[in-house]
């Protein structure tokens, strides 16, 4: 079918979630288990049984977000009360693990400062976002956004993530909330808040589903990268809040951005059909994108296409995933895709392929 105009692809993409969910049983190899994914230099062996984890031990429900920290250990936040945080080393064994007490983890993100120390940003869509140690230590928490000054009483507030600036300033999404990304300083004080919500089909600073956000700081001066899902964008501010610029991405409802070297990595957590474009479950994929905005290769997906410098229309190709929200990349290449509303898959590694 012929490209839809922006405004129609948005009309069309809001609309009831439903996909059957497709499990491996117990001691079975699971289906795409070694399959090859990707495109051009980003090409991948599917290895679904990295994870070695015990699930009667380490029961995860969804995980979200995963991380790792200088020793190459990977963090993963789940929204399992007993684990809020699962750590694994490179062979996908479980090494620690660890709760404070979140029932609905879903955020996490490292802070390197400038002595070489790392920390975890941990965000709870109930309003919790808490800074640790490596070991779950808590060193910080932010104050709730109706008790600071930020909002009303009236205004939602549900964040989904937190990132920390190279000067100490603290961001946080509101992806379930009102919409808003609100800024704190090092030591938890709420300064300033930029965006809210918007249903129009384009409104760059304004949001729909303000999920994740990063720092970008592949330009050289550091950059606020959002994700706005619904729109299937991710937007570019100052760290001032003034909108720099904005990347399309038809038929990616994208999860947050992960900048690695060079491109920035997202998982797709909901996808359209060919017929449909619609937003749907099950079929989510990985897309990578360089430091043009350019995407270059969808591990999952079907092989981006443009036509007249325009990104057609982004599909899932094989069925590797369901609903990816999160991708780490690891000092290696390899990636880590999160799965939510998966069957409570532990994440499946990607190793590339040289």
């Amino acid at each position: 079918m012929p490209p839809l105009s922006r405004r129609s692809f948005l009309a069309t993409s809001l609309a009831a979630l439903a996909a059957p969910r497709v499990l491996a049983q117990a001691g079975a190899t699971p289906p795409h288990h070694g399959a090859i994914v990707g495109h051009g230099e980003f090409r991948y062996r599917v290895d679904k049984l990295w994870c070695q984890a015990d699930k009667a031990k380490h029961p995860v429900k969804d995980c979200h977000e995963m991380v790792q920290a200088g020793d190459g250990r990977l963090y993963l936040i789940t929204n399992h009360k007993q684990n809020n945080v699962l750590v694994f080393d490179w062979d996908g064994k479980v090494v620690d693990a660890w709760s404070i007490g979140m029932g609905a983890g879903h955020g996490l993100s490292l802070e390197r400062g400038a002595d070489g120390k790392e920390h975890l940003w941990l965000v709870d869509n109930g309003g919790r976002v808490v800074k640790t140690t490596l070991k779950g230590e808590i060193v910080l928490e932010l104050p709730h956004a109706q008790k600071c000054g930020a909002y009303s009483d009236k205004e939602p507030y549900a964040p989904t993530e937190a990132v920390a600036a190279p000067n100490g300033d603290i961001y946080v999404a509101d992806g379930y909330g009102s919409q808003f990304i609100l800024r704190f300083d090092r030591n938890g004080k709420y300064l300033s808040k930029f965006g809210g919500k918007s249903t129009q089909p384009t409104n760059p600073g304004k949001f729909m589903q303000a999920h994740g956000v990063a720092i970008d700081t592949r330009g050289g001066e550091p950059l606020l990268v959002c994700t706005e899902r619904v729109r299937n964008e991710f937007n570019w501010f100052t760290l001032e809040g003034k909108h720099v610029k904005g990347v399309y991405l038809p038929g990616a409802y994208v999860s947050r951005p992960v900048i690695a070297g060079k491109h920035l990595y997202s998982g797709v957590c909901f996808g359209a059909k060919p017929d449909d474009h619609r937003m749907w479950q099950g079929r989510g994929f990985v897309t990578i994108l360089d430091e043009a905005g350019k995407v270059v290769a969808n591990p999952g997906g079907r092989e981006p296409k443009y036509v007249d410098g325009r990104l057609q229309v982004m599909l899932q190709d094989q069925p590797v995933f369901n609903n990816c929200h999160d991708v780490c990349v690891d000092s290696r290449g390899d990636l880590y895709v999160c799965q939510w509303a998966s069957g409570s898959v532990y994440p499946y590694k990607l190793h590339r392929l040289a």
